[in-house]
C-alpha cells in the first residue's frame, strides 16, 4: 500500500472523511468527550490549584475516571493505573508528573520516568498506551496516543520510516509524532482537526476491525 491507498482505504469507509456521521459514531465522539472532561475538572488553572492544595489523589482519580470512558487502554492497563495511584506516594506522583508533561516544560523521559516509578502491584504500569493516553486526552492539540502494533502496521502500509522502540523514549514519541504532521500535510483538504483525527486515521490503517 501507500499514502494514497490509505487515504483511498479511510474514505471507503468514511466517505465524508473526519466530518463523516460514522466516523464521528464510531472513532472521535468518545475521544473527543474525554477530553471536554478534561477541560471541565482538570484544566490547567483547576489542576494548578488541585496541586496548590495537595489534593493529588483526586487529581488521579479524575484522569483516571476521564480515560475509563474510553476504550483506550486494555482492561489489564486500566488496573495497573489504578492500583499504581493508590499509594498516596503513587497519586502524587502521578499528578505532579503529569502536569509537569502536559502544562509545564513537555520533558517525555521525565514523565516516563514518573510513570516507570509507580507503584507496581501486578502488571506493569509503563506501557506506551498508558504513557501517551492522558496528554492525549489533556491535550490532543499537541500530544498523541500510541498503539504500538496498530501504529508501526499502519506506518508500514503508509510508507513511513516509523522509529519504533519497545521501551519507552523520547525519539520514538517524536517519529510518532512526525508521522502523524505527515498525515495532517498529506491530508490537510479533509481538514483533521486535531490529533484525536489523525491517530483515528492511523487506527484505521492499522486495526483488523478495518481489515
Amino acid at each position: 500500500m501507500s499514502a494514497r491507498d490509505c487515504r483511498r482505504k479511510f474514505l471507503k469507509f468514511f466517505p465524508d472523511g473526519f466530518y463523516d456521521e460514522t466516523y464521528l459514531d464510531w472513532e472521535r465522539n468518545y475521544k473527543e468527550e474525554a477530553h471536554q472532561g478534561w477541560e471541565r475538572e482538570l484544566n490547567q488553572k483547576k489542576y494548578r490549584a488541585m496541586l496548590k492544595a495537595r489534593e493529588f489523589t483526586e487529581i488521579a482519580h479524575q484522569a483516571v475516571r476521564l480515560e475509563s470512558r474510553t476504550n483506550l487502554l486494555f482492561s489489564f492497563e486500566k488496573m495497573a493505573i489504578r492500583d499504581a495511584i493508590k499509594p498516596p506516594a503513587g497519586a502524587r506522583a502521578f499528578a505532579e508528573g503529569l502536569y509537569e508533561f502536559v502544562y509545564g516544560r513537555g520533558d517525555f523521559e521525565r514523565w516516563r520516568d514518573v510513570v516507570g516509578g509507580l507503584p507496581r502491584k501486578q502488571t506493569r504500569v509503563l506501557t506506551w498506551p498508558v504513557l501517551t493516553v492522558f496528554p492525549f486526552i489533556a491535550r490532543p492539540d499537541v500530544h498523541i496516543f500510541l498503539k504500538p502494533n496498530v501504529t508501526r502496521l499502519a506506518a508500514k502500509e503508509y510508507g513511513f520510516d516509523f522509529q519504533y522502540a519497545s521501551k519507552p523514549n523520547r525519539d520514538t514519541y517524536a517519529s510518532l509524532c512526525a508521522f502523524a504532521e505527515r498525515i495532517r500535510k498529506d491530508l490537510r483538504d479533509l481538514k483533521p482537526r486535531d490529533m484525536i483525527d489523525l491517530q483515528s486515521f492511523i487506527w484505521v490503517q492499522g486495526s483488523d476491525e478495518y481489515d
